[in-house]
């Protein structure tokens, strides 16, 4: 069979389609069964543990995966792992979210009695309002879609986003009622560019002591310049005698001083330094430094304290080694 691109493009559109159309029909789904699952999930005192097979357990995986980022404990247990000694995980204060979107999932009914026995409350997500899982469950959310968008009718496709996007409903608004912030999503995310965007700030990457470079206003240009070659920063601090900040030079302004013909011996580095320049506190993050270097064009930044007085240094190299891209 040759391959058209046009019919391709349609094809993909379709399934978009019909998949978008499910998403938006899951709208009405929001109701008092919602409310109750927020408000057993929100009350659990162990955690929350998701089970699913086939297709529906690689969704369970992820709105476990999706509710632990976000504030609330939970992991995913295999049905079929479940009824072989897994079930030995879950304990009296533990919620049971199980999805199935027949709600007749063998595996999964197998262990609803010891569940029960538990009093271990449970939360259904099926298309199936009627079927055993939901009859059995303290409460259920109704996931039914109109139609698979595999023409087929056989691949779980529609079906699986929809209980996707209804686990992602459950995991934000629970993050939302436990007024989870940025730095508690941090925390759970320390790992990778994230984690250094939420977590990492100045005082972490920041150049000081001895590796910072600074002069005192009273210093010539060739003062300035030998400080730069030695702090490798392209850059350096000019200070007041209580290390008050009141100006930077840096590759820039060396470039701009060369065209004026001056005496590097004895010329003042006030001169041709850069007065009132921006500086920046050490508990910022470092993806907020990088935002005001490119806003302002900038390779380097300053770091002061409560009183303007240089503290630490940092340029564009040092976000850039750390991640913050």
């Amino acid at each position: 069979m040759k391959l058209n691109d046009y019919k391709l493009c349609e094809l993909g559109k379709a399934v978009i389609q019909v998949e978008a159309q499910a998403i938006a029909d899951l709208e009405v789904q929001i109701n008092e069964n919602f409310v109750m699952a927020c408000k057993l999930l929100f009350a659990c005192t162990g955690r929350v543990v998701v089970i699913g097979m086939g297709k529906s357990g690689h969704i369970a995986s992820k709105i476990a995966a999706t509710l632990a980022s976000t504030g609330t404990p939970a992991f995913f247990v295999h049905p079929g792992e479940a009824s072989h000694g897994d079930l030995g995980m879950i304990t009296k204060d533990d919620v049971v979210v199980a999805l199935s979107n027949s709600g007749e999932t063998e595996e999964v009914l197998t262990i609803l009695p010891i569940i029960k026995r538990l009093g271990v409350p449970l939360v259904a997500i099926t298309g199936n309002p009627n079927s055993t899982l939901a009859k059995c469950a303290t409460t259920y959310l109704n996931v039914a879609v109109k139609q698979e968008a595999c023409p087929l009718g056989l691949a779980p496709t529609s079906s699986s986003t929809a209980a996707l996007v209804m686990g992602d409903a459950l995991a934000v608004s629970l993050l939302e009622a436990r007024g989870f912030t940025r730095d508690d999503f941090a925390l759970a995310h320390p790992g990778g560019s994230l984690g250094k965007r939420l977590l990492l700030r100045v005082r972490d990457i920041m150049h000081v002591g001895v590796a910072m470079p600074s002069v005192p206003e009273s210093a010539l240009i060739s003062h300035a310049l030998l400080e730069m070659t030695e702090k490798q920063l392209g850059m350096t601090a000019v200070v007041e005698a209580n290390n008050r900040v009141i100006g930077i030079f840096t590759d820039g302004d060396l470039r701009r001083m060369l065209g004026k013909n001056l005496d590097i011996n004895s010329t003042s580095i006030t001169e041709v330094m850069t007065p009132h320049c921006a500086t920046i506190t050490a508990d910022v993050l470092a993806a907020e430094a990088m935002q005001i270097m490119e806003q302002k064009k900038i390779n380097a930044l300053i770091v002061v304290d409560a009183q303007q007085c240089a503290i630490g240094a940092l340029n564009m190299h040092d976000l850039i080694q750390a991640g913050i891209v």
